[in-house]
């Protein structure tokens, strides 16, 4: 085995955690870094890998079915960010400090495994590098640190069954469980079956409640069962000089394993000598195919993404070679990770806040007027009315106001709310993942969207091609190329531009022309091949000369390198390469020493004027919006053997160094022709729109004033000038600041040194271009705004975008991106990119349904059934609504009704609205509570009370009055009837004030669905506000009502009773009342807008 000859030898720039430390750090539990707020450097190289897009975005309508391992890269991607910008900002921390530390970021930052000696590792660890462990000391370790497996995602069953069954109104609901089962036995004598079946009929409204939870839950979850399969069964180790398999759970640190091609990593090893080729493929962790070379030495100060560290998990793809475990089972990355995946708890989201705020209000308002009713029997009932309430009585009263208080439909009314929507967002292209988020996009005020393949078509081609003393015409050189009569400067540029391209005609269309032809590749690259393969065969080209070596572009480095055998030299320089590279201007041009001048047809040297020529181009073809990319060139001979580890980075290293500039090219990516309205649709709806971009900053700040990100023609601000306004307060306070069209572009290298208070100024900016930024910096963008109180939705749809989207409130990807950006995102956009319109309003529509929803609940399922209860406690007045019927009105007459409010389309243009503040704008607030208690639901008690009362008087011959205050006198003898018919009358009496509120929640539910428009104005009849079920409840709770009151098994079981027809029919009339007296208030509100009355309604 080829050895490693020389190991450089390195000092530690920081502290470092020894072996105990690392090992008794991960006995800890560690959560997620919930957001990151300072920026951070240093992907691996292959980190940042573009991801091709060709395919139209149109004819995508089906999402790949996503790996049960694509959380891993979404969390490697996220702790690899977090463990940069720790090392970064904390350099000058004491070690002390450092070393406490008890997150996953701090503890990977202070590790140096690889930033030591392997003598330095193999000392620390304990072992010797020749002859390993001895199986004592194996023992020993493995008995201390236990078994090198990863930690298994566990789900406490019991714990969500837990809060299925008795969450939310479910607590409550089981005391009145108890209750009724107590009063069925032992507190009635005989038995009351009617408290049975109280409490049988409670239970499966708890039963209907936690099956809904339990489905909207689990459609939701993602599980990550497969992660226990990527540990190899058995690896070869050296202990006691002799190389033995052992079973992979036993190794432990200090081990000395050798791996060979094929082999899957089996802890985290520190590379000790390898046979100078060896390569891993880590797209498990990374997301990404491309290979990467292990070496000896450290790569970067980043143990994530250091190539001398082998990860567990990753497969060596080439080479042999040997290393040591340096941490195992929990305490390795790929531990880490699974153990943060499998016991984070998810954020709670906006909706789900709103709603158990309104629980906790409800429960409470239901235990105090519950002690209420209770503390008045004991203290006043019981000894000044004892024959009105026994115990049994009192506290079905008790459990009647549980039951009246409490919506019991609403927990189901708002899950087949959110699925509804998520529903309709499907059929215009928006796949909702999470049926809860799809609110939360009812609130979001900033956006923050990528350019390329979302604001643009991804589709680009070259408009501009120029030498450093000459731009040319592009009708021109096409001529000259397919004429082949061409200067030597020219024919250089073709074959540079075809040559360092990864793009490929597809074979089926090669009888096509060369704008017909379909392209394997990358936008960037399809564009240089269609442009320059006029009057060339490719194939040709590249048999002519077989390509070396490669390093692909990504977006940490914004070059590519291509490397062929220079075959115009002779023997005695065979070493000797070609090596073409194209990239980003400002990365490539500071190592240009040379250009190709078209006009003396020759290699020039790079002096100040041609310095200044280039930069003027730039400029130019920036201003108009076109990506710049610079084509070079150099000859290069290395020493290193072709092939090996140290060949690659010593053409990384010598690259860029002497490069000659043979041409600039500009791209022209055009915008989707919707993206300019879908941008300023977005800020009528009240949200921010911003472009981040890895764009130079003129070609970004071009693209955004045709795009109208930046609306104005005036000067757009820089970095400069929130430095300068922050060190001015003055200036900071000018009132101009917060003037609409103020524009910032800020690029990447600024951002680490933004401070605190610079970002407050930045977050107050209307239009914001963030240019040639990285994904760290993109996460880094997200946490600050997020920090200010701001909701924030990313677009994105590459590997690296997978951290930002996690973090953002409304992750947004693209139907054609990675498979790990969509599953970071919330959001799949699966056609077209104005969708993002449709969703928002389907968002904000949610919320609005919602209130309407709670609204109408409220008015008969609360406020209209606890009046019966406190006439009947204080005012002794026999019981005009029985807790039977309560339950029946919450959970079956209103229920079918609420639901037919979730169909209800806008009222209004929901996009003219700023978006909901989640900090003020609540869900239930007190203007819904005055339209539900005190102007809906009080005219309804008042009726339904009505209706009792004129039942007792003209069936029973019971004055009103003496109904009142009657307490014990409602019993044997009174108006001379007997016991058994006065029960009659008031079960009659009872039915008769349900029916009633079920006409009258007819009229309410007409109402309530428009909050300022009149029913003539929008009717649920005609096209524009059609709601054909609404018609269908109405329908559906007559039919319950009929079943309920006159079904004989249901009479003699719950006490219900035939209601005379006069009443089926008196309630009619007065549900149109309802309706007339909140047209008025309609009325009013819209002729007087600044009035008292539109000043409290809802």
């Amino acid at each position: 085995m080829a050895q490693e000859n020389v190991q450089q030898q390195e000092t530690n720039s920081g502290p470092h955690i020894t072996i105990r430390d690392a090992i008794e750090g991960g006995s800890h539990d560690r959560g997620r870094e919930p957001h990151s707020s300072t920026a951070s450097r240093s992907f691996s190289r292959s980190a940042g890998r573009s991801r091709s897009r060709g395919s139209s975005r149109s004819s995508r309508r089906r999402l790949p079915p996503i790996s049960p391992l694509s959380g891993l890269p979404i969390e490697y991607r996220t702790l690899s960010i977090h463990v940069s910008e720790s090392r970064n900002v904390d350099s000058n921390t004491p070690a002390d400090v450092k070393v406490a530390a008890k997150d996953d970021r701090d503890y990977f930052a202070n590790l140096a495994f690889h930033e030591s000696d392997p003598s330095q590792v193999c000392q620390q660890l304990n072992v010797d590098p020749d002859q390993g462990l001895s199986e004592s000391a194996a023992a020993m370790r493995l008995e201390r640190d236990g078994e090198n497996t990863l930690p298994r995602p566990k789900t406490n069953y019991l714990k969500k069954l837990f809060f299925y069954v008795f969450g939310g109104f479910c607590s409550v609901l089981w005391v009145g469980v108890i209750v009724f089962f107590i009063c069925w036995k032992p507190l009635s004598n005989p038995p009351s079956a009617t408290n049975l079946a109280l409490a049988v009929l409670v239970l499966i409204v708890i039963a209907f409640q936690a099956c809904f939870s339990a489905v909207q839950d689990w459609s939701t979850q993602r599980t990550m069962k497969s992660i226990t399969d990527l540990l190899p069964s058995e690896t070869l180790v050296v202990r006691e000089g002799k190389p033995i398999f052992v079973p992979a759970n036993k190794l432990v640190a200090g081990d000395i394993v050798n791996l060979k091609m094929g082999n899957r990593v089996p802890a985290d090893i520190r590379l000790l000598n390898h046979s100078g080729d060896i390569r891993f493929d880590r797209s498990v962790l990374t997301g990404e195919s491309e290979e990467t070379e292990g070496t000896i030495n450290a790569t970067d100060p980043n143990i994530l993404e250091s190539r001398n560290i082998a990860l567990m998990g990753s497969v060596v793809v080439n080479g042999t070679g040997n290393g040591v475990v340096i941490l195992t089972g929990a305490r390795s990355v790929m531990g880490r990770i699974a153990h943060a995946m499998s016991t984070v708890d998810e954020k709670p989201t906006l909706i789900q806040r709103e709603i158990w705020r309104f629980v906790k209000i409800i429960v409470c308002l239901t235990v105090c007027l519950a002690l209420l009713i209770a503390l008045t029997w004991v203290g006043w009932l019981r000894r000044d009315h004892p024959g009105f309430l026994n115990l049994v009585a009192m506290l079905n009263n008790v459990m009647g106001t549980v039951v009246a208080f409490i919506p019991e439909g609403m927990p189901i009314a708002v899950s087949l709310t959110l699925m509804m929507v998520a529903r309709c967002m499907k059929a215009v292209d928006v796949l909702p993942k999470g049926l809860s988020t799809v609110e939360t996009l009812g609130c979001v005020n900033v956006i923050c969207s990528d350019k390329t393949g979302t604001l643009t078509q991804n589709q680009m081609r070259i408009t501009s091609l120029c030498f450093l003393d000459e731009q040319l015409s592009l009708d021109e050189i096409t001529q000259t190329l397919e004429s082949q009569d061409t200067t030597q400067a020219t024919r250089k540029l073709q074959t540079v531009a075809l040559l360092c391209n990864d793009a490929s005609f597809d074979p089926t269309s090669l009888h096509l022309g060369l704008n017909e032809r379909t392209v394997q590749g990358n936008a960037t690259d399809a564009a240089l091949l269609r442009f320059f393969a006029h009057g060339r065969t490719l194939d040709q080209l590249k048999g002519a000369h077989p390509k070396a070596f490669q390093i692909p572009f990504n977006s940490k480095n914004k070059w590519m390198l291509t490397m062929y055998r220079d075959t115009e030299t002779g023997e005695k320089t065979r070493n000797q390469y070609q090596v073409y590279v194209k990239g980003a201007p400002d990365v490539l041009f500071p190592s240009c020493t040379n250009y190709w001048s078209s006009k003396s047809d020759s290699v020039q040297p790079l002096n100040a004027a041609a310095r200044s020529a280039f930069k003027a181009i730039q400029d130019q073809l920036s201003n108009n919006a076109e990506r710049v990319i610079v084509l070079c060139e150099k000859k290069i001979t290395p020493v290193s053997q072709h092939g090996t580890n140290e060949f690659s980075d010593e053409i990384a290293r010598e690259v860029l160094q002497g490069l000659t500039v043979i041409g600039i090219l500009g791209i022209l990516d055009p915008p989707r022709p919707e993206a300019k309205t879908t941008i300023a649709e977005c800020r009528r709806a009240g949200a921010r729109f911003f472009m981040v971009t890895g764009d130079y900053g003129l070609t970004a700040a071009a693209i955004a004033r045709s795009l109208g990100i930046f609306s104005g023609q005036g000067r757009v601000d820089h970095i400069e000038d929130v430095r300068n306004r922050t060190m001015s307060p003055s200036i900071a306070d000018d009132n101009t600041f917060s003037g609409q069209g103020r524009s910032l572009l800020l690029e990447g290298s600024g951002l680490s040194g933004l401070v605190k208070e610079d970002w407050d100024l930045v977050c107050e900016y209307e239009e914001i271009v963030f240019a040639r930024t990285t994904p760290e910096q993109k996460l880094r963008i997200v946490n600050e705004f997020q920090e200010r109180v701001n909701v924030v939705a990313v677009t994105g749809d590459g590997v690296n975008d997978a951290p930002a989207l996690r973090a953002a409130d409304v992750g947004v990807a693209v139907g054609s991106g990675s498979d790990v950006a969509i599953e970071a995102a919330d959001l799949v956009l699966l056609d077209r990119f104005d969708s993002i319109l449709e969703a928002i309003r389907l968002g904000r529509l949610v919320f609005q349904n919602l209130q309407k929803v709670i609204a109408y609940l409220l008015s008969a399922g609360s406020w209209s059934e606890i009046w019966p209860v406190i006439l009947n406690v204080f005012l002794g007045v026999p019981l005009p609504l029985s807790s039977f019927l309560m339950i029946i009105i919450c959970v079956f007459t209103d229920l079918f009704s609420s639901l037919s409010l979730i169909m209800e389309k806008a009222e209004f243009d929901l996009l003219s609205l700023p978006p909901r503040n989640h900090k003020r704008d609540h869900l239930i607030t007190t203007r819904i509570y005055g339209q539900a208690y005190l102007f809906t639901g009080s005219m309804e008690t008042c009726t339904a009370h009505a209706m009792f009362f004129l039942y007792m008087w003209r069936y029973a011959g019971i004055p009103v009055h003496e109904l009142f205050l009657l307490f014990e006198g409602y019993s044997e003898g009174f108006h001379g009837y007997s016991q058994e018919q006065l029960t009659a009358f008031n079960n009659t009496g009872q039915c008769v004030y349900f029916v009633t509120l079920v006409f009258l929640q007819w009229g309410n539910l007409l109402a309530v669905r428009n909050r300022r428009l009149s029913i003539v104005q929008a009717d649920p009849f005609t096209k524009q506000r059609r709601n054909p079920w609404l018609i269908l409840s109405m329908i559906i709770s007559l039919v319950i009502a009929i079943f309920v009151t006159e079904v004989p098994g249901l009479q003699t079981l719950f006490g219900t009773a035939s209601v005379p027809i006069e009443f089926w029919l008196i309630p009619i009339p007065l549900a149109l009342g309802i309706l007339v007296m909140d047209e008025i208030r309609k009325l009013l509100v819209r002729i007087f807008p600044r009035g008292p009355i539109a000043w409290v309604a809802w």
